[in-house]
């Protein structure tokens, strides 16, 4: 997982044969090194399909997800493990590098109250299981703090690394996000450097999840940050332009957050690319 890359979000939500083979012309004319596929249903993908795509055109591929709420792990740990084990069986068979995301709850999961042990128990077990089989697949796996109005469960750097040495796997990475940290974060430097042991991917994402650059986010202190750490892992540019509702509904995204497509791929992406040569990740 190094280089630059795109989360497909920006082509399709729906990972069928004709939005991967449009995501994935896409991603090569944007010069892209690697896609993030959204696995919002892994049993409908035609994985062959992906991976002749894959190997046919040399791009390379990440897998991402959050749980649905009938195996949210705080709750159901066992059926938390049988989706991330389908999830982690879909992504090696289209030959992609990883599966992270909120890996270890839903988009949209909060129980009003505080979390309790009990629930941290479940997750730890859960995403145990979840990395031991990742490993015998050859399948990195990754867990994504997302902010507090998404999840009560990992919303920091330095929950998810708590949690990843709770669980004790070595095979765990962490997955950060800027949109989330710039809500959540003591500054987004300290997430990074909260993380840094275990920080292989991160997803760069403007404050309103629109066009980079045109928010609050502070680019020079993420890519500051993160070259200090000698950071070798993923750049993913994450922004949502085509949101099915119930997407839409956990991510609380009412409007549009950028005019348009193109507003994005031709003045968020290079803005994002710039900034990583200039601190020189890229």
């Amino acid at each position: 997982m190094q280089g630059f890359g795109v989360h497909t979000s920006m082509w399709t939500m729906n990972w069928d044969r004709a939005g991967a083979e449009r995501t994935i012309e896409g991603a090569l004319h944007y010069k892209m090194d690697f896609i993030e596929i959204a696995l919002l249903n892994a049993p409908a993908v035609d994985a062959p399909h992906t991976r002749a795509l894959l190997d046919k055109t040399g791009m390379r591929a990440v897998c991402s997800l959050g749980l649905p709420e009938r195996n949210w792990a705080s709750v159901n740990p066992e059926g938390a493990v049988a989706h991330l084990k389908e999830a982690i069986d879909v992504t090696a068979a289209m030959g992609a590098e990883a599966l992270s995301g909120v890996t270890f709850g839903g988009i949209g999961q909060r129980t009003g109250v505080p979390p309790t042990m009990e629930e941290y128990d479940n997750i730890a077990r859960a995403l145990g299981e979840a990395a031991k089989y990742a490993k015998e697949k050859g399948i990195a796996f990754g867990i994504e703090p997302v902010n507090r109005y998404e999840n009560h469960l990992i919303n920091t750097g330095a929950q998810a690394k708590w949690m990843i040495e709770k669980v004790g796997a070595d095979n765990i990475f962490i997955h950060l996000d800027t949109y989330h940290m710039n809500i959540e974060e003591k500054g987004a430097g300290n997430g990074i450097l909260d993380a840094r042991d275990h920080l292989r991917y991160i997803h760069l994402s403007e404050s309103d999840r629109g066009t980079p650059g045109e928010g609050t986010c502070d680019w020079d202190e993420v890519y500051a940050t993160l070259a200090a750490i000698g950071f070798k892992g993923g750049l993913a540019m994450e922004s949502f332009i085509n949101m099915p509702p119930e997407v839409a509904y956990g991510l609380a995204v009412w409007r549009p957050v950028a005019d348009s497509f193109e507003e994005v791929m031709e003045k968020g992406l290079p803005f994002l690319r710039n900034k990583a040569r200039q601190y020189r990740l890229i």
